[in-house]
């Protein structure tokens, strides 16, 4: 009976070193929404997760992977265009979100359309500008290799690849890209301590941005209008797309502001190259509309040191511990 149980200990020690070592909630984080009851994580469907998120297989033409518009060294998005590059050269309608903290996050896409991350895959897959092709022929192809029978044996005990299985594992490795150790998360922690111009500029932030780019994720991940003309060409009405509701025209979800040194350009569509564009279309550049976020009728009233403290400020968001992490890069 005292081996039943120091065994049965050792297994139940084993399964919490393995989940925290996949899954740990920061210390200044809220405990996640995801609901890891439905999809609990273990190290082999990571594995396949990570493998299948650099797998070109996944488009139509065998050239577009989830990578190709969600680059580890950019904050899992795109540095080199507007807007996101899918098959055949096609362009798409919009930038690639960043991808962190999913795990904290209701909804996806910048309009929410997706509101459960194990089937946000599904949403670039069959986009037509972007890998153009269907859970149904991506698992055709998987089942047809052997390497991801042996991969999709280890992850389920079943070699046979599904739709399910596919998206849950490429959920899984999300789920990882968690970043919680920048400058600004090692002051919180005080650890270390901010300089007098990042001190300057997070009292500033607080006082002007923090309503919509909430901390410690920095986003409330609601959906606003942040006064952004429309742009003609696009005609990107943002959440009103998925709504039809005209209170929802032209608002969209708020971006996390983590890392955002490393994934520009930056808004819906890309239209910022650097953060002092951003800041002087808070100061001065606001579109009024109707749905406009009540917070910014007036603008934004900043002087040009206090933009530049502010941007200062933002810089210890960066986390090159998670951007530059090898663990997210395909498995050698």
């Amino acid at each position: 009976m005292r081996k039943y149980v120091v065994v049965l200990m050792s297994f139940f020690l084993f399964a919490f070193v393995e989940k925290e070592s996949l899954f740990t909630v920061p210390a200044n984080f809220s405990q996640p929404v995801y609901d890891f009851s439905k999809n609990p994580l273990t190290e082999h469907k990571v594995l396949l997760g990570r493998i299948l998120f650099y797998e070109p297989m996944l488009s139509k033409s065998n050239t577009i992977s989830c990578e190709s518009c969600h680059s580890p060294f950019s904050a899992f998005t795109h540095i080199d265009h507007t807007l996101s590059h899918g098959i055949h050269d096609s362009i798409g309608t919009r930038n690639a979100p960043a991808l962190m903290n999913l795990a904290w996050q209701k909804s996806f896409m910048w309009d929410g359309a997706v509101n459960n991350l194990d089937m946000q895959a599904l949403a670039p897959i069959a986009h037509p500008g972007e890998m153009g092709s269907t859970i149904i022929e991506v698992v055709a192809k998987l089942n047809a290799t052997e390497k991801y029978r042996k991969l999709f044996y280890n992850a389920f005990g079943d070699s046979t690849a599904t739709g399910e299985k596919t998206l849950k594992a490429i959920s899984q490795f999300m789920l990882t890209f968690i970043s919680a150790n920048s400058k600004y998360d090692k002051v919180m922690r005080k650890e270390l301590v901010f300089t007098e111009q990042e001190a300057k500029g997070y009292l500033l932030f607080k006082k002007n941005c923090s309503s919509c780019h909430t901390e410690p994720l920095f986003t409330n991940g609601n959906f606003e209008n942040n006064g952004l003309s429309r742009d003609s060409a696009l005609n990107d009405l943002g959440r009103m797309k998925v709504t039809k509701q005209a209170i929802d025209s032209l608002k969209f979800k708020v971006p996390s502001l983590r890392n955002i040194e490393y994934s520009y350009p930056y808004m819906h569509d890309g239209r910022f190259k650097k953060l002092s564009e951003v800041l002087n279309h808070y100061t001065s550049g606001i579109h009024q509309t109707n749905t406009l976020a009540p917070q910014l009728n007036n603008g934004i009233v900043l002087t040009s040191n206090e933009k530049v403290d502010i941007i200062n400020f933002l810089l210890t968001l960066s986390d090159k511990e998670f951007v530059f992490n090898p663990k997210y890069h395909y498995p050698k």
